[in-house]
């Protein structure tokens, strides 16, 4: 497969720019097919003899070149920049060609079948970062941080993201994996050359060097959902009663009435989910279904919805209305929230109190924030308390790295027992050769974060959730 050329649309569709990519041993003869430097309005076999097909094999790397996409039959196509970067250097390590054509979709797709009719083959998802990839140029973790670059929604998911893609992660993990195969190299060197080896105390030193190496990756998974939640959101859920102000609080985080509020008790029977930025935190919002006894049917599964996403939650906002007091709906809310975390919103606090707040406090130990829906007030304080919780006053531009994948985060876990087994071993006072396993184990599972020891299968399953053309 990486013998074929291949080619892309590289840019998002409807912009004033379109950029096809070209990759591949043939990239600068099929360019060289369907570009001209100049317009020639003479017959046919006029023009195609003073076309010259060798146009960018004699042309140095990393050079622009202004000419016009042709069509076979002479017609122009298109005015284009071409960019020119000659193997290795470039993002795949192949021969890369970039057209930069006028944005209509319609334009694009020409000359990207131009490109295929002349010899390429249409690039699957994520092929060209892939081919970067198997080529040496990035590995596994920095071509995984591509796609996390592209789709970072707030500045630690970006920050995060040119990390992984510098190498930070690989770097961190690699060196524990380098220690790990240092000591069993030392192993078999000792097992194999016991004259010239000596083992002697050897356990000893491999249990608090493993006891290191455990403490490190320990750090990297105490990490993973601050840094999960940063990244990719904080995955917020709206629960209360029936008319209480889940949807109008939702419609005041989103600045719309994307809800639909009435009077009417249980308005809201679906789920709705949103996405909304406060300053450098993101809230995948959702609004559930007021949470009660109700014969209604559709009503019911609304309620069941609601109590699963509560499940899922990573930070709850319980709406209360401090207008009335508490009842056997708000017991079964407060039932379902133990153990969680969240804030109370005391809502609808322009009308005559009749709640006890001592008592609510009693039921569910979380902050309160005054508020009203109607005037808006109280908006700015759930906002500041939301990204006290979670930015904790930094939001970690400095050298801490995080593990944002669930892959990654598996790897590690799996190390770290393999590494604890072997700490078990040396405690039960085995001989040296029955570390070897364990630490192989450890070698082989952090490995994956990299891609060194990635199977094809794995490789092939996380390029194909890449978009097109990248």
């Amino acid at each position: 497969m990486e013998q074929d050329t291949i080619a892309g649309i590289a840019s998002g569709m409807g912009g004033g720019i379109g950029i096809i990519r070209i990759s591949g041993r043939e990239a600068l003869r099929i360019a060289g097919e369907v570009f001209c430097t100049k317009k020639y309005s003479e017959d046919i076999p006029k023009w195609k003899s003073l076309w010259d097909r060798n146009f960018f094999k004699k042309k140095k790397s990393h050079t622009i070149h202004y000419g016009f996409i042709m069509n076979d039959d002479g017609s122009v196509l298109d005015e284009v920049m071409v960019l020119l970067m000659k193997s290795p250097k470039s993002y795949t390590c192949e021969d890369v060609v970039e057209i930069d054509s006028h944005g209509g979709p319609y334009l694009i797709q020409k000359i990207l079948k131009l490109l295929i009719h002349h010899g390429a083959r249409l690039a699957e998802p994520g092929e060209f970062t892939k081919r970067a990839f198997l080529n040496g140029r990035i590995d596994l973790a920095q071509a995984e941080a591509v796609m996390k670059l592209i789709s970072s929604k707030n500045e630690f998911a970006l920050d995060s993201a040119v990390k992984q893609l510098e190498g930070r992660v690989s770097k961190y993990i690699e060196r524990i994996r380098q220690e790990i195969l240092h000591n069993m190299g030392y192993i078999e060197a000792a097992l194999d050359d016991p004259e010239h080896y000596d083992l002697s105390g050897f356990s000893d030193k491999l249990h608090g060097m493993l006891q290191e190496e455990i403490k490190c990756l320990q750090e990297l998974l105490d990490h993973f959902e601050n840094g999960r939640m940063k990244s990719e959101g904080i995955n917020t859920v709206i629960v209360g009663k029936p008319n209480a102000g889940k949807s109008s609080l939702m419609n005041l985080l989103l600045d719309e009435e994307r809800a639909i509020v009435t009077n009417i008790a249980g308005t809201t029977r679906d789920i709705l989910e949103e996405t909304v930025q406060i300053g450098n935190i993101v809230l995948n919002l959702v609004d559930t279904a007021g949470i009660h006894d109700t014969d209604d049917f559709v009503e019911h599964l609304g309620v069941e919805k609601a109590m699963e996403y509560l499940g899922q939650a990573d930070f709850i906002i319980y709406v209360v209305d401090a207008s009335v007091s508490l009842d056997q709906a708000d017991d079964k809310i407060i039932s379902l929230l133990s153990g969680k975390s969240g804030v109370i919103l005391l809502n609808k606090s322009d009308l005559e109190s009749a709640l006890n707040i001592e008592s609510l406090k009693k039921k569910i130990d979380w902050d309160c924030i005054s508020f009203s829906n109607r005037r808006g007030t109280g908006l700015e304080k759930l906002e500041k308390y939301i990204t006290d919780s979670f930015l904790h006053g930094d939001i970690s531009y400095n050298d801490q790295i995080y593990l944002t994948s669930v892959r990654h985060r598996e790897a590690v876990e799996d190390a770290v027992v393999s590494l604890e087994q072997v700490i078990e071993t040396i405690h039960a006072g085995m001989p040296e050769d029955f570390f070897m396993v364990d630490l192989m184990d450890a070698y082989q599972k952090l490995g994956l974060i990299n891609g060194d020891t990635a199977s094809e299968d794995l490789v092939n399953k996380i390029f194909k959730e890449f978009c097109m053309g990248k």
